[in-house]
């Protein structure tokens, strides 16, 4: 359980430098996003982050498993 714990603590560790860095590469804030603000609202809407995201992960994974 320790082992485990310390596993991802590490990709926690990880991903928020990952998010980070891709926060000041402009990702999360691409033309296909979607964003409605109105007052103290703000609804954000990541359609073209998400997109990417799934396409770059898929990528991923498809050669993982070849």
């Amino acid at each position: 359980m320790p082992r485990l714990l310390i596993l991802v603590g590490i990709v926690l560790i990880a991903l928020g430098l990952f998010w980070l860095a891709a926060e000041r590469l402009g990702f999360g804030r691409l033309p296909g996003d979607i964003v409605f603000e109105r007052g103290n609202l703000r609804v954000y809407i990541p359609l073209a982050t998400s997109l990417l995201l799934s396409v770059i992960l898929s990528l991923i994974f498809w050669l993982l498993n070849r």
